[in-house]
């Protein structure tokens, strides 16, 4: 029997098939420049059976979805119904750049494969055990109760990984180990693990706060949203694009292809230069403020494609961490090795 993982973007599908017994991957792989998810879904399940991996579409025992967003709804991973495809449809615009590609695959899947049962993992649910402390906004507090207007937290299914690997690594029981996970690649986030339990996060209410990040902001004040509507007479919809796509990397470089930046770094552009110093400058406040909260750090874990990838960010960060006698992780993440993991522990 088989686990077949989707992570479904916009416009690619990366995917894994792991046996359900032992989880050891069997195939991996990546439809990009997709128009429609239906066709790329059916040109994967097709490739399953051209490589041999699969002879009988009963030998996939499950399909498994990384969701971003599982606001109040989800906590755990959760058996794919109805209703919980209309929960995730209602939470679309708090991960408007997520849910609605996450929503495509399932559906895709629910075409081709319409007797395999699905799994929905996400990504928010990691981050549940924050204590209020963390997940709840200085607002009138009525929208927290009845707007559930909270800091979720992304990245959870990464986090979650590089934790218990990084336990694996030291050799120690993930409850007696404290770390920060930096999750380094077009989004960008952090997090402070207490023992194997997330009590903070970069990521907040949407992906966009935190970290600066490929072409989103993160975290800037506020007011500064109302200035340029009124100065640039923008509509929320175009500041929204701003905010998202238009700023972080690219919004200070043009770009954001980070190793370009990072090449023109080493060269002695000042932009560029500027940029990583930026990126750098937002990651180390995070680590100084989860230094205090932790109390004892173990270690600090960075991954995604910068993290992974990026030998001068890396290099950077470990130079500024020894002086405080920190050690430093460069782990690859699997979150579709993880979501695998969560699927076996339902069924």
């Amino acid at each position: 029997m088989k686990i077949l993982v989707l992570n479904s973007g916009s416009s690619s599908i990366k995917y894994k098939v792991f046996d359900y017994n032992s989880l050891k991957e069997l195939l991996n792989g990546e439809e990009e420049n997709i128009t429609e998810h239906l066709q790329a879904v059916k040109k994967l399940v097709d490739k399953l059976f051209g490589s041999g991996i699969i002879s009988n579409i009963n030998e996939i025992k499950a399909v498994g979805h990384r969701v971003v967003h599982g606001g109040n709804f989800f906590t755990t991973p959760t058996l794919i119904t109805k209703d919980v495809i209309e929960k995730i449809e209602e939470l679309c615009s708090l991960a408007p750049l997520h849910n609605p590609a996450n929503l495509a695959g399932i559906k895709a899947i629910q075409k081709h494969l319409p007797n395999t049962p699905q799994v929905a993992v996400f990504d928010t649910s990691f981050h549940t055990t924050m204590p209020k402390v963390a997940k709840i906004y200085p607002l009138p507090f009525e929208y927290y109760e009845k707007l559930q207007i909270k800091r979720y937290g992304f990245h959870g299914i990464s986090h979650k990984y590089l934790a218990q690997k990084g336990a694996e690594i030291l050799g120690k029981d993930i409850k007696e180990l404290n770390f920060i996970t930096l999750h380094l690649g077009g989004g960008c986030s952090a997090c402070a693990v207490k023992g194997g339990k997330s009590i903070e996060t970069s990521m907040g209410f949407t992906p966009l706060e935190g970290l600066m990040m490929g072409s989103r902001c993160g975290d800037i004040d506020s007011s500064i949203i109302f200035y340029l509507k009124k100065e640039l007479n923008l509509s929320d919809s175009e500041l929204e694009e701003i905010l998202n796509k238009e700023s972080g990397f690219k919004g200070i470089y043009g770009t954001s292809n980070v190793k370009e930046i990072e090449e023109n770094c080493l060269k002695e552009d000042p932009q560029a230069k500027l940029a990583i110093e930026m990126f750098l400058h937002r990651i180390y406040k995070y680590i100084g403020s989860y230094l205090i909260l932790l109390e004892r750090v173990d270690a600090i874990i960075i991954s995604g494609g910068i993290g992974e990838h990026s030998k001068l960010i890396k290099e950077l960060i470990e130079e500024k961490i020894r002086k405080f006698n920190l050690k430093l992780l460069q782990i690859k993440t699997d979150e579709e090795l993880q979501i695998a993991k969560e699927i076996k522990a339902l069924l």
